[in-house]
């Protein structure tokens, strides 16, 4: 049988992760995924790829907005800018309107990313960045392309056995992790249903640098891995690749432990 392993939701694009317990999921990925992200000078998204040192600041949500920290710098407290001034945020070939986050938050990260950087958020998340592929109109966050990413356990297991120091999860990081399946099964999955939930893998993910920084210390400790025994294992047409980029079909609450119940290609 198939279940939910392990989810992850990402407050602030490139920032550290959190592991919730519960997730609900809108039409545009997991609530409060992907919402906010850093951009420098020009308005231009930075991310671990350049900076890895992005890698070592936590995020924490409370109700009114997130709470920035890290270990050279006081906790920052940041709330939704609502009303706040509108910026144009470049994200790959998007340009999205954001709230732009406010002098603060700004003087806080460029200290730690060390460079003039803004942190903007998506406040209209239903109509602010639409997307489309294969057919399927979408909405997304701030996410690299799609609303989710799901991966499995079972692919993990195959890649760790090629490598001499394995990698965690969180290297790649899903917002969805999926036990039960075999190796990379996942790519003949079309339709996941986790309860009332519906979604629909669409594209298999293109893997980068990012899956060899430690995502504790914002360092590449083993140059060029997983990524180099991923491509022995899984370059394809578009790239090496490592889980399923998904659309929310129907929205709702998933949980940990919850069943997944599918049909593949």
């Amino acid at each position: 049988m198939l279940s939910i392993a392990s989810l992850h939701l990402y407050p602030v694009k490139s920032l550290r992760s959190l592991e919730p317990e519960v997730m609900d999921l809108e039409a545009w990925g997991a609530r409060g995924d992907r919402r906010w992200v850093v951009v420098d000078a020009d308005g231009i998204f930075l991310t671990q790829r350049k900076d890895p040192i992005m890698a070592t600041v936590r995020v924490l949500q409370y109700p009114n907005g997130i709470v920035l920290q890290h270990a050279t710098q006081p906790d920052l407290r940041v709330p939704f800018p609502d009303g706040g001034p509108i910026a144009d945020v470049a994200v790959w070939k998007d340009t999205i309107s954001a709230r732009d986050a406010g002098d603060e938050a700004s003087l806080w990260l460029s200290a730690i990313i060390g460079k003039s950087c803004r942190l903007t958020y998506m406040d209209a998340p239903g109509s602010a960045r639409p997307g489309h592929h294969a057919g399927h109109d979408f909405q997304v966050s701030f996410a690299d392309g799609c609303p989710l990413l799901v991966c499995t356990t079972a692919s993990l297991q195959y890649l760790n056995t090629r490598l001499k120091v394995p990698v965690p999860m969180e290297r790649f990081r899903p917002n969805i992790v999926i036990a039960g399946a075999a190796p990379w099964e996942e790519d003949s999955w079309v339709t996941l249903r986790i309860g009332d939930v519906e979604l629909r893998n669409v594209k298999s993910c293109s893997r980068c640098v990012m899956t060899t920084i430690d995502q504790a210390t914002g360092t590449i400790p083993h140059k060029g891995e997983p990524l180099r025994s991923l491509g022995a294992l899984r370059r394809q047409e578009g790239g090496i690749m490592f889980g399923q980029n998904a659309l929310v079909v129907r929205g709702g609450r998933i949980k940990l432990g919850d069943p997944v119940q599918l049909s593949k290609n």
